[in-house]
């Protein structure tokens, strides 16, 4: 892949790299688990559980775009709820053990993530691969849970998934193969919780669309983390492609999720709430980030990486729950 054009400078000076999801550093409460456990909580990405939450929050959107367009009962929409939860933990196991298997041989060239599990030999491929595929098989029994045709709903995720870590390999944009794979849950949650044109409704489109666009925007921060060795290493991303234009190209992608979720609200006919919490926690929230974000710091992205997801998170999902609670 050519490179010539790439700025190699955006991190203007070496910095220690992130313990943040380094696959090394885990939270106080995995003391309490046998050691041999251990590899397996950090290979998932189980503490802090930051990745578990990015994978759950579209299922939360899903399902309450659909309780508020359809008027679902509560008790359907947290029996889809706890359902889809049970599934996002196993989700998470397979899909991390598969990133991870699969990248072992670049992830031990780059400082951050060289002590994962695979690299640093706490845990052997052949391991990974039973792990993965039994996490996978756990997660596709619940939807077994849920409406006919749920399972056919999942599978462009499946395949966004299982192509994800080969995607660096020839394409700038392996952010946006990861953002259709996290983000392609809301349609499967809305079409569980009775939308059953959910691939077509295009107010839930939008909202689909918007959460693109998010998950774009923190994995691009997240990128520039490893920006200069993934320049290096002729590895691709958002981030090596936007390069020194990353600010300013993520303020654009930042108030497009706005629109988009203001679109989405117009569409769904939904009521003044929506559009202060949702797109105005949005609004607020995410150019915050761009504000204080420093792309040429690995720590800073890692930071806000971890932290600044909330906000849209929580906007968009309280947002819908007023909505859904002033039916």
């Amino acid at each position: 892949m050519n490179r010539k054009h790439v700025n190699n400078d955006v991190h203007g000076q070496d910095e220690a790299p992130p313990v943040r999801f380094n696959g090394f550093h885990t939270g106080a409460w995995t003391d309490l688990l046998p050691s041999s456990w251990v590899p397996y909580v950090q290979l998932a990405r189980l503490s802090p559980p930051v990745p578990l939450l990015l994978i759950f929050f579209p299922h939360i959107f899903g399902i309450l775009h659909a309780a508020v367009t359809r008027a679902v009962a509560p008790t359907e929409v947290i029996r889809v709820g706890l359902v889809l939860f049970g599934g996002s933990i196993f989700v998470s196991n397979a899909i991390h053990g598969w990133n991870d298997l699969i990248d072992a041989p670049i992830d031990k060239l780059i400082p951050r993530t060289q002590n994962r599990p695979i690299p640093r030999g706490a845990i052997t491929p052949r391991a990974a691969f039973v792990f993965t595929a039994s996490q996978a098989m756990i997660s596709t029994a619940f939807l077994l849970f849920l409406p006919e045709n749920s399972m056919l709903y999942a599978i462009p995720s499946i395949i966004a998934h299982s192509y994800y870590p080969f995607s660096k390999r020839h394409t700038n944009f392996p952010q946006v193969v990861l953002a259709i794979s996290l983000q392609w849950p809301i349609i499967l949650a809305s079409h569980a919780t009775g939308t059953h044109e959910a691939a077509t409704d295009e107010s839930l489109l939008c909202l689909f669309l918007a959460s693109v666009l998010w998950t774009v925007t923190y994995d691009t921060i997240y990128g520039y983390q490893d920006y200069k060795h993934d320049v290096r290493l002729g590895v691709g991303s958002t981030a090596v492609l936007f390069g020194t234009w990353g600010k300013p190209v993520l303020w654009v992608l930042s108030n497009s999720i706005v629109a988009l979720v203001v679109a989405c609200g117009q569409l769904a006919g939904m009521g003044p709430v929506f559009f202060a919490v949702a797109a105005g926690g949005c609004f607020v929230s995410l150019n915050f980030m761009m504000a204080k974000v420093n792309l040429q710091s690995p720590e800073s992205c890692s930071w806000w990486f971890a932290n600044g997801f909330w906000g849209p998170a929580i906007a968009i999902s309280s947002g819908l729950f007023l909505e859904y609670l002033f039916l």
